[in-house]
């Protein structure tokens, strides 16, 4: 890799720490550590909220995807823009009418510590385990920096002996990814996180528009081509009304699984709610999410585009230079956008583009996970009789804490993982839906009440395993079953045992 690209990609890193360094003169208090003092315009939340959605999985695999198959990956984001307009009207609100910290706050108003406790204990379980598959796929990127860097991928083999050098690799760069993340969210707490996020969109935006266009040049023939192969190999559809429960990517499974997905990531998930508490008002709140719906269908379409630009140039212009990535007779299509990145494009761009790759994965939830530690545990355990200082303090051992179990997954992702995505998404969507259940119910329900809750999360989570471990249907279901059948069983629950619920607030 020329030294050019190595020092972008070093200048990124080095910014992003230096950024949580600025940022930390800010840190004195709880409101400025978790919600940036509650004072940021409705355009940097929006940021903040798209860059938090895309990851190294994303910019690699929707590229993939559209590259073997088509354009039905598109019907999921309509799903998204469905689902933030439902959490515009339920959810946004009630985040406004207090001093929350956390989304799990609202639950003890209308069914007590227990719940709240559950459902945030949930949230930092699955974050834990999701983000640190995260870490590893954005490892599989800078290992390969390594792999092109001889003085240290032999530095590295040195420190980290194991019998295959790829792992190796991969293990420091796990450990590298863990701990600029570690730092920058440490020092710079959430200000340090949504302005990071906001540069890292643009980053990846102008990496992503770089190599369109730098493909659309390389294929001769220019855009009739494109077009005329594109609908020759069938990549054009966007459509497929295909009504199958183990089917993904179908108009159904993408606009109503994908609703119930957004409405429980963007309404009840600490990690994105609480860049909507950073917002100036409920107003910028609820601009801030719907246009980042509109934004990430763009994105998503972007990223499609550079799959059918990958499809026709290399299938019909550069065919051989796809031998090294087949396995078994098949592409393997995760890693058709790396080959061009490293193979075709020019220095300073491709350092731009790694850095891109590098930056999606970096939009840190440690702070959301510290949040919810101290906010729905610590204090309460302690029964907030300490100071500021001593919380605040606590709140950075938290980010460390989590920091080190997000390496510790991503460490063990190496040895187990083998489809990403399916991981990743798998894992989100498993307890989303179990968490939007009881939200439903604080806000639809006036029967149910802690017990009935309680029971049907703990039934909900039951329903959910056994239709992971006994059925075939696609994970974007999960969260609708999840969430139906916690909504369901809470009824159910309160109703046999005569159940009255809390009068002191609703969720």
């Amino acid at each position: 890799m020329p030294t050019l690209d190595l020092a972008i990609i070093a200048a990124y890193f080095a910014g992003t720490i230096l950024l949580g360094a600025w940022f930390s003169r800010r840190q004195k208090d709880l409101k400025y550590y978790f919600v940036s003092g509650r004072d940021l315009p409705w355009w940097v939340i929006m940021a903040s909220i798209v860059s938090t959605e895309t990851s190294a999985v994303t910019f690699i695999s929707v590229p993939g995807y559209a590259f073997s198959t088509d354009y039905t990956f598109l019907q999921l984001p309509m799903g998204y823009i469905v689902g933030r307009l439902v959490v515009s009207v339920i959810f946004v609100p009630a985040y406004f009418r207090g001093e929350v910290l956390t989304v799990y706050q609202l639950l003890e108003g209308r069914f007590g510590g227990t719940v709240k406790q559950l459902a945030s204990g949930l949230f930092l379980v699955t974050r834990t385990l999701s983000d640190g598959f995260r870490l590893f796929a954005t490892a599989l990127v800078l290992a390969a920096l390594f792999v092109a860097m001889p003085g240290v991928r032999s530095a590295v083999e040195a420190m980290v002996p194991a019998s295959d050098p790829a792992n190796a690799l991969l293990v420091a760069a796990v450990v590298a990814l863990g701990l600029a993340m570690i730092v920058y969210t440490f020092l710079g707490g959430m200000t340090a996180l949504i302005w990071t996020d906001v540069i890292q969109l643009a980053i990846y935006l102008i990496g992503a528009l770089a190599s369109a266009f730098i493909l659309w040049q390389e294929i001769p023939g220019g855009w009739n081509e494109i077009t005329r192969l594109a609908t020759a190999g069938h990549k054009l559809r966007v459509f497929d009304f295909t009504l199958d429960l183990t089917r993904g990517y179908t108009f159904w499974s993408g606009v109503i699984g994908g609703a119930f997905l957004t409405t429980a990531t963007h309404g009840t998930d600490q990690f994105m709610v609480q860049r909507y508490l950073c917002s100036d008002s409920e107003r910028s709140a609820r601009k801030a999410l719907l246009v980042s719906g509109v934004f990430v269908f763009v994105q998503f379409a972007l990223f499609l585009v550079i799959g059918t630009l990958l499809y026709v140039f290399y299938t019909a212009h550069a065919p051989g230079e796809l031998a090294s990535l087949t396995i078994d007779g098949r592409v393997a299509s995760d890693r058709v956008f790396p080959q061009f990145i490293v193979t075709h494009l020019p220095a300073g761009l491709m350092g731009l583009v790694v850095a891109a790759i590098l930056a999606a994965a970096m939009s840190s939830s440690l702070n959301a996970s510290a949040a919810a530690a101290l906010t729905d545990f610590y204090q309460p355990l302690t029964g907030g009789t300490r100071g500021e200082r001593h919380y605040l303090n606590v709140s950075r051992l938290f980010t460390i804490v989590f920091g080190l179990l997000q390496i510790l997954v991503g460490l063990a992702a190496i040895q187990i993982s083998r489809r990403i995505v399916d991981e990743v998404l798998g894992i989100a969507s498993f307890t989303n839906g179990v968490i939007l259940g009881v939200f439903l119910l604080g806000t639809f329900t006036v029967i149910v009440g802690r017990r009935g809750a309680f029971v049907g999360m703990a039934l909900g989570a039951f329903v959910m395993l056994a239709v992971r471990v006994l059925t075939a249907v696609n994970w974007q279901w999960y969260v609708l079953i999840g969430s139906m059948a916690t909504l369901a069983a809470g009824v159910a629950v309160s109703r046999i045992v005569g159940e009255r619920a809390r009068e002191s607030g609703a969720a």
